[in-house]
Formats: C-alpha cells, structure tokens, sequence
C-alpha cells in the first residue's frame, strides 16, 4: 500500500469492510477526520486513517463509548488506562449479571412468589456493609454487653457471614435463609439465652487451663452411648451423667448444689439444642465456603433426655 496514496469514502469501506455511513459518521464526530478534499469536494483519506478505523472498529466491539475512543485515537488518553478501566467496568458488569442469574436460580429452586422474589433480590445485592450491618445487629443482640471478655468477640467473628463477590447459587440461597433466620425473634430468643449462660459460666469458672465447651463435652460422652443404643433413662446412663456434671461442675467452681447445677445444665443444653442453631451454622459455613459441620443434635438430644430423667419433678 502506497503511504502517499489517498483513499474515496467508498475505497477506504473496501478496505476496511466498514459502511460508507459508518465512515461519515466517525468522520463527522472528530474520530477518523478526512485528511482533505477531493477537486469535487469529496472527502479523502490517507493510509493512517485505515489503522485508526481498525482500532476504532475493535474499540467499539469490546464496548468502549465514542468519547473514550476518540481520546484514545486522539492519544489524550492511552491504550493500556483505557483497556485497564474498561476491564474493570466489564468485571462489575459480569458481577451484577451473575448476581442476577444466581436470584432467578435461587427464586426458581424455593418456588418463589413475588414478595418472596422481591425479598431474595434485596438481600442478595445488598453490599458488604450492608450484610455486616444486618448480621451485625442479630449478634449484637446475642452478645452484646456480656463480660466484655475477648472470647465473645472471636465467637461474633466466627458466625459472621462473608458472601464473595461471585457467590453461587447455593451460597445466595443459604445467605438469604441465614438473614431471614437472624430476624426470627425467638431465634434470637434462644442465641441470647445461649450466649448469657456461656458467660455466666465462664464468670463461674473454676478450671486453671483451657476450658472445654460444654457442647462438645457432651457430644464426646453421649455419642458411644447413642450409638450403643443405651436408653437414655436407664441405669447404663447414670455413669455418663455423673460424668459429664461432675465436669461441668469444676468448670463451674462447684458453685451449685447437684439439683441447681443439672437444672442450669439442662437449659444450656436445651438452648444450644434448637434446631435453628445447627441450621444457622451449616449455612454459615456453606457461605463462607468451609466444611458443614457434623450434627451434634442426636447426641444432644439423648443426654438431655437422660438429664430430664435424673432430674426430680
């Protein structure tokens, strides 16, 4: 190709594959000016303007707007920043979709109506400050004012949901459970009871090391025995019993007769027996992308029946 050579509106769409409008209209808004004229008054282009039609043409394909090209075409602005901002803007863009999809998804799954719909949409794009902010205020009302002791607040870190940019269904599903659950007054019922008697326990402690939780000590005793397939009401059960509230009885500083201190056992137990409990943390963890934890509801089940037994009235 001649360098000197000038191109007709109509060569230069040959060239480029472009329409002869699409050429006028770049020209016409400053892009690919017409480097002169022709003796008849037609516009004319040199070879520069064919390889700023291509950039323009590939500009507009990955969805760059006519001010940015021009700016870009014109140097005032460079390649890379443009390609760098764009890519960016492409990213929330995707994001925003995904997020979209990912409701319809959930929505299609629950068999949504429309409240319900609206519901799932509002919690799903809410931002992070947002979803802190909700989940916030269930924890708060679980923990807040208790002890001021540092434990409390690595117990509210743990159960905090943290929903990632590009969340998958089932992650989008369990976050909007999880937030529909936080709202559920007797829920948040029980989370404070639960929380109140853990700090009660530890204001009582009597133990010189690391303290066991309380959960998982009866979950470690009543498991062989559940799955031995002891009644809980029998003899058999009375040595695990004995066991476990003697246990809690030095973690409390022996400051509790028997019958005060199985009674407040039983209602720690009961508490942290609630279904909703074990649903919170497994979508928890399914939101924050760590394992599912194991069930602690058969075991706690069965030494709560086994305490009732051994309780008198």
């Amino acid at each position: 190709m001649d360098d000197d050579a000038l191109f007709s509106i109509g060569d230069l769409a040959r060239r480029t594959g472009l329409t002869v409008k699409v050429i006028r209209f770049y020209a016409d808004r400053g892009i690919v000016p017409a480097t002169g004229r022709s003796p008849g008054g037609y516009r004319l282009y040199d070879v520069d303007s064919v390889a700023r039609l291509d950039l323009v043409r590939t500009l507009r394909e990955l969805g760059l707007d006519l001010a940015t090209i021009k700016g870009v075409v014109d140097r005032q602005t460079s390649l890379p920043e443009v390609a760098a901002a764009h890519a960016e803007a492409l990213a929330a863009q995707i994001r925003t979709l995904r997020l979209r999809r990912t409701v319809l998804s959930v929505v299609a799954k629950r068999g949504s109506g429309p409240e319900e719909m609206r519901l799932v949409h509002k919690l799903a794009k809410l931002s992070e400050t947002e979803r802190r902010s909700l989940i916030g205020d269930f924890l708060d009302h679980a923990f807040g004012g208790l002890d001021g002791d540092p434990a409390f607040e690595g117990m509210m870190r743990s159960m905090t949901p943290e929903l990632p940019d590009d969340p998958e269904a089932e992650q989008v599903e369990a976050w909007v459970e999880l937030a529909e659950l936080s709202w559920d007054p007797d829920f948040r019922a029980v989370m404070r009871e639960m929380a109140s008697g853990h700090a009660d326990d530890r204001a009582h402690d009597g133990s010189a090391g690391v303290r066991r939780e309380i959960v998982a000590l009866v979950r470690d005793h009543a498991e062989p025995m559940l799955a031995a397939g002891i009644d809980p009401a029998s003899s058999a059960a009375d040595p695990v019993v004995a066991e476990v509230t003697a246990e809690y009885s030095r973690l409390r500083g022996n400051s509790d007769d028997d019958v005060a201190l199985r009674r407040r056992l039983l209602s720690r137990l009961e508490a942290a027996n609630d279904p909703r409990r074990e649903r919170y943390l497994r979508l928890l963890a399914v939101v924050n992308g760590w394992a599912v934890p194991d069930s602690s509801a058969a075991a706690l089940d069965w030494f709560v029946r086994a305490l009732r037994a051994r309780l008198p009235g």
